[in-house]
């Protein structure tokens, strides 16, 4: 099933922008680190990594929620590696989200499984990597790498 999803920004100075994203949610203020603006609100980049970063939050509790598992307190940390293209102009050039479970990987059943499918569930990262490589990495609550 396709449905439209969108949001309205609105400028009101320099760099800095009111995000609506309708009536039940939410707006938030948008605005470009200095020396472009003054960095009040996220900006553009901080923007896209919170969206792959919770895109596969969401799709790994997703998974492992088919199989009536529980992540506990679930975290991520996005980076974007940013650098310069062949014309000098700043690119993302890479996603690197480091996913931590918050219970011991080896109390999770079919933990294999959901690792092995939980990133096709994510309609972001996967619409994003066609333009950018994202690495993403799955540890538990211990710090033991479950997927790399």
């Amino acid at each position: 099933m396709s449905h439209p999803v969108s949001v309205t920004i609105t400028r009101i100075s320099g760099y800095r922008f009111v995000v609506d994203y309708g009536p039940d949610l939410a707006g938030l203020v948008t605005d470009e680190p200095e020396p472009l603006g003054a960095g009040v609100g996220p900006g553009p980049q901080h923007l896209l990594l919170t969206a792959v970063a919770n895109c596969l939050s969401a799709s790994l509790t997703f998974a492992l929620q088919k199989f009536k598992q529980d992540p506990g307190r679930l975290s991520a940390t996005a980076t974007a590696t940013v650098g310069r293209n062949e014309a000098n102009r700043l690119r993302i050039q890479g996603i690197d989200v480091h996913l931590q479970l918050g219970t011991a990987g080896e109390d999770l059943e079919h933990l294999e499984r959901v690792l092995a499918q939980f990133e096709e569930f994510c309609t972001v990262s996967m619409s994003v990597r066609d333009g950018i490589a994202i690495h993403t990495r799955v540890s538990d609550q211990n710090g033991r790498v479950l997927k790399d």
